[in-house]
């Protein structure tokens, strides 16, 4: 499992996906469609199923989301430690792209 910044460029162009799906997990355990609702919910986006369960695959690939025994036919994942180690990563650049963003904005004349 890697956790350094290095490693946050194996998120590659699925970032997207993987960040809505760590900030999902971070709620707590979740199946695929459990999630798909979750993220439509608090950010209006809607994944499909193919890029869920492929971002999915990487994210447990890396050790930053770990599958549960299933319930009922469904298989809930949850955030490991070192996915919220990343997402806390990711988190605060975000942060720091939105702070930079909103000021520059601030002076932006057209």
């Amino acid at each position: 499992m890697r956790t350094t910044r290095n490693s946050l460029s194996d998120l590659g162009h699925f970032s997207d996906p993987s960040l809505l799906i760590l900030s999902s997990l971070a709620s707590g355990p979740k199946h695929g469609y459990a999630m798909i609702r979750d993220i439509e919910q608090f950010c209006g986006t809607h994944l499909e199923v193919g890029t869920l369960y492929g971002a999915l695959a990487r994210l447990e690939k890396h050790g930053w989301i770990k599958a549960l025994e299933p319930v009922e036919r469904r298989r809930p994942y949850e955030l490991t430690g070192a996915g919220k180690a990343v997402l806390l990563e990711q988190l605060a650049t975000m942060s720091k792209v939105v702070a930079t963003g909103s000021l520059r904005l601030a002076t932006y004349e057209v």
